[in-house]
């Protein structure tokens, strides 16, 4: 299987199961001398750990990271840096009904189609449990991209029907709601509408909203390696995401040119925009605005309405699917998001050392005195 490999110059690889006994990620191009240990990486895998909540999967995973190999006496060494989590809490045999049949909304079908076979517990490579090892090496990313005064931020911005106000927004609530939006108000009127989704054994859907603060201008390629062009592949790698938009997204198709373009200002010898349509990109290249990335997030598939479908005999059937699934995806995608822009914010930075000749000169001329 290919395809589990992300990134350039600071370049991870996921692997695991949902199911399996562990999963994780290798990092290599992480440089030496970064401080890290499992206390770094940790918080992140608790915000997108299952269990937490009343909106969350019941399944129960203390997801300890351990650092393999990469570090030593807390350094990292430059060389490849191997995360484990180890699976503690898989009931496989919740899954085993499933061999037999194609689930709604799932990859059952099209692994089937590519492979001839598939692990049907829980998905397997296309559950959204394989994200935790992405989000253990984007904590990484994110530690490093703070070192260098850039931050990436990402919450909650919608839930079914109901949208946060962005004049209430409280970055603290982030990390205390349920629903991880930034709104009070907001994240007590998402619950209740979760509740009538349960009730109806029915799911939702919604949107994550991710900031990139402190990102200098001058940031990512034109043509093929465009920022926001591969900001959108790391999202939509995301299994849950359908589209991703940077900016003013789709609103840009009913806008005039007047409307949309972002006029720039001097001030004191510093160059700024006054609007921020474009997201902080323009022709591919950070523009030292906040770059804005939304991920719009489908319902969860596995819903406990009876649904229809077909068995791998290509016979019609009606199903009612088992186990232990989040009525929202939305709140622990949240982390995932901010994890995989890190991962693509801090490759381009690393790839954009090359940019200039005085970078390069200058470097190993500093060296020699």
């Amino acid at each position: 299987m290919s395809g589990s490999t992300f990134g350039n110059l600071f370049k991870i690889t996921t692997w695991g199961e949902s199911h399996g006994k562990a999963l994780g990620a290798v990092i290599d191009g992480c440089p030496a001398g970064l401080s890290l240990c499992e206390e770094d990486i940790q918080p992140y895998l608790d915000r997108r750990k299952p269990g937490q909540t009343s909106i969350s999967t019941p399944r129960k995973e203390a997801d300890q990271v351990e650092i393999l190999s990469g570090v030593f006496e807390g350094k990292t060494t430059g060389t490849p840096i191997s995360l484990i989590i180890r699976n503690t809490s898989q009931k496989s045999s919740d899954y085993s009904e499933i061999a037999s049949y194609y689930r709604p909304g799932h990859a059952d079908y099209t692994f089937d189609a590519k492979y001839g076979f598939r692990d049907y517990r829980g998905g397997g490579r296309s559950s959204g449990r394989e994200t935790a090892g992405r989000v253990a090496a984007g904590a990484v990313a994110a530690k490093i991209l703070k070192e260098m005064g850039i931050t990436v931020t990402a919450y909650t911005k919608s839930i079914g029907p109901v949208e946060i106000n962005m004049s209430e927004f409280d970055r603290n609530s982030i990390y205390t709601t349920a629903t991880c939006m930034p709104d009070k108000t907001a994240d007590e009127r998402a619950a209740a509408y979760l509740k009538e989704c349960m009730m109806n054994k029915d799911s939702a859907g919604g949107v994550v909203e991710c900031i990139v603060e402190g990102l200098p201008a001058g940031v990512g390629d034109p043509v093929f390696e465009k920022l926001d062009a591969n900001l959108a592949k790391a999202l939509m790698s995301i299994g849950a995401v359908k589209a991703v938009e940077i900016g003013d997204g789709v609103q840009v198709s009913k806008a005039a040119g007047s409307e949309n373009n972002d006029p720039f200002v001097c001030e004191n010898n510093v160059l700024s925009k006054k609007s921020n349509h474009a997201g902080g990109i323009l022709g591919g290249i950070s523009d030292g605005a906040p770059v804005v990335i939304r991920a719009h997030i489908k319902p969860t598939p596995s819903i406990f309405q009876t649904q229809e479908t077909v068995n791998r005999d290509m016979e019609n059937i009606n199903i009612q699917i088992k186990g232990r699934h989040d009525p929202v995806i939305v709140p622990r995608a949240v982390v995932v998001v901010e994890s995989m822009t890190a991962l693509a914010v801090l490759d381009a930075c690393m790839q954009n050392m090359t940019a200039r000749l005085e970078y390069l000169t200058g470097f190993y001329k500093n060296s020699k005195n």
